[in-house]
């Protein structure tokens, strides 16, 4: 750590949590220097990581993500990038521990955005406050990995309900040592095969989960979209959807 510099340290019921500098990048903490998000100072819609990148991909898929549901709030980056990048009318997110939030506000770059509300508690209890959504990020993380929400039969399947008409779920999910995503057996039962999954370099598996098992990842499509937003991105789309697979 001693390229890094120590801007906070917030103690809650759930431990730690610090956001740490180093050059034009700050990370946001959990417990002991896990991190949890990074966010490029100078423009914190900036998306640095393979999977916060594959995790925007799927914002292509809803025809309109005019309401946008984010489960786990983080750093808050790619919320930012959302507000930037869609024609969002609406966002919402659930956040467990309210010390987030205030430090992605003040350290992190999150914006006052008016089309954004962020609700304090667990995204098990309030996702049924929240209104429907175009488009739901689910991204429970602590210091020890991923919540036991993300292969939670019964909130999984209540997630995919909350789901308007055309609507995507896109959780980020770690992975297996066979290279399948963390509960790949009770994924597969849920939503019976009917989703996508994308590989990427920090090990994770990002699932894209339509809330109807009839709807189709339309791959030209998407990379019609994407190539269309690339030059507002700075990067681009193109390497995640050639990794694009169904699940099996």
């Amino acid at each position: 750590m001693s390229n890094y510099q120590q801007l906070a340290e917030v103690h809650d019921d759930y431990g730690v949590i610090r956001v740490v500098e180093s050059g034009d990048y700050r990370f946001l903490e959990f417990g002991d220097e896990v991190e949890q998000s990074c966010t490029y100072v100078p423009d914190p819609a900036w998306l640095e990581y393979d999977y916060t990148r594959a995790m925007l991909l799927g914002a292509l898929l809803p025809e309109r993500a005019e309401r946008v549901l984010f489960l786990g709030l983080g750093g808050g980056n790619l919320t930012q990038a959302c507000l930037k990048f869609l024609v969002a009318e609406a966002v919402e997110a659930v956040e467990l521990r309210p010390a987030v939030p205030q430090l992605a506000r003040e350290f992190l770059g999150l914006a006052d955005d008016p089309r954004l509300t962020i609700h304090i508690g667990d995204a098990c209890t309030r996702l049924a406050e929240c209104a429907p959504a175009d488009l739901i990020y689910l991204d429970l993380y602590t210091d020890t990995g991923p919540a036991p929400a993300h292969i939670a039969w019964g909130f999984l399947e209540a997630c995919r309900a909350q789901l308007r008409p055309g609507g995507w779920l896109v959780i980020n999910q770690w992975s297996a040592t066979d290279g399948k995503p963390l509960g790949a057996p009770l994924l597969r039962g849920l939503f019976r095969h009917s989703y996508w999954e994308c590989p990427v370099t920090e090990g994770n598996v990002i699932l894209y989960v339509p809330a109807d098992g009839e709807q189709v990842l339309d791959t030209e499509r998407l990379r019609q979209r994407a190539e269309a937003l690339e030059p507002r991105l700075g990067y681009a789309l193109s390497g995640y959807i050639g990794a694009l697979r169904p699940a099996t």
